[in-house]
């Protein structure tokens, strides 16, 4: 696996453990990032959704999928603007800029390894 798939993929394996988490435990998860507790099931169908981009990510990398593994360094700053832009607009707390800051910091490294 060359470095750009290999950040890709591991990536891919931790929006698994974040779906997981949202799947499974999300109102362990939620408080850690100033969210109220749910019994709605918004969380879980998130949950799958993000599970399903994981699936994407891991099949990109493990196949060498270039203009993919391209894509998901755009879709990732594009994750960290639109969390910023939602915690200054109002519409969610600060902390939910960490998750986007996982992405960007993930985008980083694959940009870095495509150049």
């Amino acid at each position: 696996m060359n470095p750009s798939e290999l950040s890709v993929f591991i990536f891919g394996i931790y929006l698994i453990i974040v779906a997981a988490g949202f799947l499974f435990m999300p109102n362990t998860i939620l408080p850690i990032f100033k969210m109220p507790k749910t019994q709605e099931q918004w969380i879980r169908v998130m949950a799958v959704v993000v599970g399903g981009l994981a699936y994407f990510f891991i099949v990109a990398a493990v196949n060498n999928l270039t203009p993919i593994i391209w894509a998901t360094v755009y879709e990732r700053f594009g994750v960290f603007v639109v969390f910023v832009g939602l915690v200054v607009v109002r519409k969610a707390k600060p902390p939910l800029i960490l998750f986007g800051l996982v992405d960007a910091a993930g985008a980083v490294w694959t940009l870095i390894t495509l150049t």
